[in-house]
């Protein structure tokens, strides 16, 4: 494994440092690169060791020890544009909105999680509703004129919807205990997709040079994070139609941008989503029955 020398990280780090003023009350620049970048991951390195580490590269083991808060010139209106947009689609204005939103930021931080490394091997699961199983052509997206509103897609858009495993894909379509689901795998071609899952562990600060640009990432992370959030949070099945709005302008901005897909953190399993805007690209294969023996249910106090 090729090594390298600690100390020819140092003008990555100090941009990244930068971004960051000494503050008695506040933390650790090791505390805050694990927290806000997601650096020095804790199975890998602790604090300790990581102090060590970072004093090396910048070969200062005194400012390791001291403490810091991040930078007050670096402020984001992006979450609170969103919030107050959403608010308004939901309840106020639905196609003639008052709020907008910097699209051209968000734009740019789209850029920043293009995830051209997709897998190619993809799930999708129905639930069997006669002796017979769905055809590989029924595993598909629906037909427009049956496309109800989803996640990622409004009412008469279909999207295809994919899961990383056929657990994560009969997970997904909520199952009964005793059902039989149809399981169909799927093989998509290289595509452009932006992935939402973990914002704050994909981009990497060291990317952007200076530190001006640092610091307004960082600024930033609050809202892609928010932005997964949509995609993943639990919804209702009464509530579907409108708590499904922001993420359906989500994904219709992200296809606007020219993306051909979103990555998500599933809320059901430990595994990957995938909605596809363009179900013609996938390539159906085999159509797999699989017996519902088990249905996890988690609850916590209200």
């Amino acid at each position: 494994m090729p090594l390298i020398a600690p100390t020819s990280l140092a003008t990555e780090f100090e941009s990244l440092v930068n971004v960051y003023e000494r503050d008695d009350d506040g933390k650790t620049l090791v505390e805050w690169m694990k927290e806000d970048w997601q650096l020095f991951p804790d199975a890998k390195l602790d604090v300790v060791h990581a102090s060590q580490l970072l004093g090396e590269i910048l070969d200062d083991g005194d400012i390791v020890r001291k403490a810091f808060s991040p930078s007050p010139s670096y402020i984001s209106e992006g979450l609170v544009q969103w919030e107050t947009l959403r608010d308004e689609m939901m309840f106020r204005n639905r196609w003639f909105l008052e709020q907008d939103i910097d699209r051209e930021r968000l734009k740019g931080l789209l850029e920043m999680l293009l995830e051209t490394g997709v897998p190619k091997q993809w799930y999708r699961a129905r639930i069997r509703t006669s002796d017979a199983a769905f055809t590989i052509g029924e595993m598909n997206a629906p037909p427009k004129h049956l496309a109800s509103h989803g996640r990622a897609n409004p009412a008469g858009i279909p999207y295809l919807y994919l899961g990383s495993t056929p657990d994560t894909a009969a997970a997904e379509i909520r199952p009964h205990t005793g059902e039989v689901a149809c399981i169909a795998d799927f093989t998509i071609p290289g595509i452009r997709a932006v992935d939402l899952r973990n914002p704050r562990g994909f981009v990497s600060p060291f990317v952007l040079g200076d530190a001006s640009k640092v610091g307004q990432l960082r600024a930033d992370l609050p809202l892609l994070e928010r932005l997964g959030d949509e995609l993943t949070r639990p919804v209702l099945p009464q509530r579907a139609a409108i708590d499904y709005i922001p993420s359906q302008y989500l994904c219709e901005f992200i296809k606007k941008t020219g993306f051909e897909g979103v990555l998500y953190r599933s809320s059901v399993s430990e595994g990957i989503n995938l909605a596809l805007f363009d179900p013609s690209k996938a390539l159906g294969g085999a159509v797999s029955l699989y017996n519902v023996t088990k249905v996890s249910v988690r609850v916590d106090a209200a």
